[in-house]
């Protein structure tokens, strides 16, 4: 089993900048603010020699207030499942009676917990890592997160670590490795002794695998609480508040035998409304979920109704050319004359997008929320379907027998051939002449003609038009002067 590290501390202390440096990414979202990161955030470890997983946690605060409730529930849950906790505190702030409450909160658990003294730059590191001894909690390790100091080191000790607590486990559940070690037979494997590099322990991993959905929309629309009743936990924090979640979770899970990465998302309001930096992040970190998303769930709330927002949101999806599944939230108490009208709305209003397919929803309750995924594999199946040349053509040439293209300067527009041109979203290249003069009209035409006869369900369709080249053109240009001076008399000669 690949080992999971949590990364636990105050707020503002530096685990999320820790946690790019572990990933080498930038997925968890940093700022000097406190109490940035509200859910855990997985990542694959890519830093000390060994494969695992870390969790990014948010801070502990102590607070009552219900959010930080929320975020501390997320934060147990991660040191629940965790192998191996890294306790992070700051060292310019020094040691605080919050840092002594986790502690005293991680002695209960009863986890193994390694003390990370962060932000030493600048600062002697033994100094300033003493008073932390105080915690009880044995070796303390100084790093610089941000500029990386001290990282490789730490996750070598932590290897160590995790190395020794699962040699512990085997001699306690009397495995036969363990009787191995304490015969003293095979001692010079030291890879085997740690049990961290069986058939490189997954390293083929994939990050985020199976079909990556992105479930996006406004504030408070109800995507977080979407997002754990697909999972059927508490995955991330839900709560009545606009704006609860800030960054991109990422949740890989698995249900009937198919692979899903969930990535929720933070709530795209109007530019103009936007006025905080770590806000403007966090469209930002959603429009990157959209291009890394296979499938996007767009939730719109029934009883605010569709907004200009919402329509700008899907005109983003079908820009990034990703399959789409619309989940209309909060239908669950409301009136039938309220429910007519908004289904009158979305009818409307939605024209443009009546590829996708769309279920009326209550997150809350569950209502109806089994048949996305249904949704989501079936949009996910069209946006990837290889489609062969012939079958192609043989298409292109039944469209153009039912309705055949318009006369331009009195010549008939010819279509000859289509390929595959890519997937996600389909891309089919038409190839003709004169297909540059082709109206709008007809092009709509053959992208309904070939949707519906391929049977593409929830993705947008691309055609590419490309124009044969004339092969005499510009072929007076080629001709040798001793030609072209016997073209000109022969030219006079026509004349007279």
């Amino acid at each position: 089993m690949i080992p999971v590290i949590a990364l636990v501390g105050r707020p503002n202390v530096g685990k999320s900048t820790l946690f790019n440096q572990l990933t080498r990414t930038r997925d968890a979202l940093v700022a000097d603010v406190a109490g940035l990161t509200r859910d855990r955030q997985y990542g694959v470890g890519k830093v000390g020699g060994f494969p695992y997983l870390v969790v990014d946690t948010g801070g502990l605060s102590g607070e009552g207030a219900e959010m930080d409730r929320a975020m501390a529930e997320q934060t147990q849950r991660a040191v629940a499942e965790a192998d191996h906790v890294l306790f992070l505190v700051d060292a310019r702030d020094g040691l605080t009676p919050q840092d002594q409450v986790i502690a005293d909160q991680l002695r209960s658990a009863g986890v193994r917990a390694r003390l990370v003294v962060n932000k030493t730059d600048g600062l002697d590191a033994d100094s300033v890592s003493a008073e932390f001894y105080a915690l009880g909690l044995g070796q303390v390790t100084a790093i610089a997160a941000a500029h990386g100091r001290g990282v490789q080191g730490l996750m070598q000790a932590v290897r160590k670590d995790v190395a020794a607590a699962r040699r512990i486990a085997e001699a306690e559940a009397g495995t036969e490795d363990a009787e191995t070690e304490g015969t003293g037979a095979g001692s010079g494997t030291g890879a085997a002794s740690d049990g961290l590099d069986e058939a490189s322990q997954q390293a083929a991993l994939d990050d985020w695998p199976g079909i990556r959905v992105a479930i996006v929309g406004r504030p408070n629309v109800g995507k977080s609480t979407l997002v754990n009743r697909i999972l059927g936990d508490e995955r991330v924090v839900a709560t009545d508040v606009a704006g609860t979640t800030r960054d991109s979770i990422f949740v890989p899970f698995e249900r009937d035998g198919v692979d899903y990465t969930l990535i929720d998302t933070a709530g795209v309001r109007r530019r103009a409304r936007v006025h905080e930096v770590i806000e403007k992040f966090s469209v930002i970190k959603t429009l990157q979920a959209i291009e890394a998303a296979h499938v996007v769930i767009l939730v719109v709330d029934a009883q605010a109704g569709l907004s200009d927002q919402d329509a700008h949101l899907l005109g983003m999806v079908i820009e990034a050319g990703r399959a789409l599944v619309l989940a209309v939230n909060k239908w669950d108490g409301m009136q039938e004359h309220a429910r007519e009208r908004i289904r009158d709305e979305l009818d409307r209003r939605l024209g443009f997008v009546d590829f996708a397919r769309m279920r009326l929803i209550s997150a809350l309750h569950g209502t109806n929320v089994g048949h996305l995924l249904d949704d989501v594999r079936e949009a996910h199946a069209s946006a990837f379907r290889k489609v062969s040349t012939p079958e192609l053509t043989r298409l292109l040439e039944a469209a153009v027998a039912e309705h055949a293209p318009p006369m331009v300067s009195g010549r008939r527009i010819k279509l000859r051939y289509a390929h595959q041109g890519g997937q996600n979203p389909p891309v089919i290249v038409l190839h003709g002449n004169q297909t540059d003069a082709l109206p709008g009209s007809y092009k709509r035409y053959l992208e309904n003609f070939f949707r519906k006869h391929l049977k593409l369900v929830g993705t947008p369709l691309r055609l590419e038009f490309r124009s044969s080249r004339n092969p005499y053109a510009g072929r007076r240009n080629k001709l040798t002067p001793r030609q072209q001076q016997k073209r000109k008399r022969l030219m006079r000669h026509v004349r007279r």
